[in-house]
């Protein structure tokens, strides 16, 4: 199963070319379009099964499926955790919940402290994660920005998943720990001296027993459309 995380930063429709190429089962897309602006089969690939969550037409947190896995969000998603979104990927061998974020600042909240509703989220979440679970999407975070003493920080998040047996694929295909990313997914301004790591997938470990396989995007040929680069997962 090939997985890919993308922020495409908004209108995927006019977008989207480059992502067909990458053959993607399943596509988690941030600052997506719904539906209706979307037009399946005019303007946008039609996928098999798509969900979309958002607040506003033209920028929410969308989900396609390119393979023969269904998409459902669960009953169990609390609208309080607006874009933590629970959704239960199944076909008819396997099933798995797919946690799809997109990290919002809260109101009144320090600039970096994206990750806050992250670390609430998993907590709310806790009892999904009896079963094989995939977190990815745009965590606007890094311990970069952690801060002495708080508590839920990015380090947080990474210890809770990982007590879960949820690891970061990236840090592990590479070897390395939090904050020692060689290869940006964000480019501030979209530009190149401006890079960060804030694009992330975690998985349960009874996922990865065949193996997997981890590629980032290049500046160079997603800068014209987006400030964040593609995170592609091969499970």
């Amino acid at each position: 199963m090939r997985l890919i995380q993308w922020n495409c930063f908004q209108s995927f429709r006019t977008k989207h070319e480059p992502i067909p190429k990458l053959q993607p089962d399943i596509l988690v897309v941030c600052e997506c379009e719904n539906e209706e602006r979307l037009e399946f089969g005019k303007l946008t690939p039609k996928p098999n099964s798509f969900v979309w969550h958002g607040e506003l037409p033209a920028k929410g947190l969308g989900v396609f499926s390119y393979s023969d896995h269904r998409l459902e969000i669960m009953n169990a998603f609390n609208p309080e955790f607006k874009f933590v979104v629970p959704i239960r990927v199944s076909n008819s061998k396997s099933s798995f919940i797919l946690l799809a974020v997109w990290t919002q600042k809260e109101k009144n909240a320090p600039i970096h402290e994206y990750i806050n509703p992250v670390w609430n989220a998993i907590h709310y979440y806790e009892e999904l994660f009896s079963e094989p679970v995939i977190l990815a999407g745009d965590l606007n975070s890094n311990v970069y920005w952690n801060k002495s003493g708080k508590v839920g920080n990015h380090s947080d998040v990474v210890d809770f998943l990982e007590a879960k047996n949820v690891h970061s694929l990236y840090h592990r295909w590479k070897g390395i720990p939090q904050g020692n990313e060689p290869d940006p997914t964000f480019f501030l301004y979209r530009h190149k001296d401006k890079p960060f790591h804030i694009d992330y997938c975690f998985a349960s470990e009874t996922l990865l027993t065949d193996g997997f396989n981890v590629q980032v995007g290049l500046h160079e040929n997603w800068c014209d459309l987006s400030d964040h680069v593609p995170l592609i997962i091969d499970l």
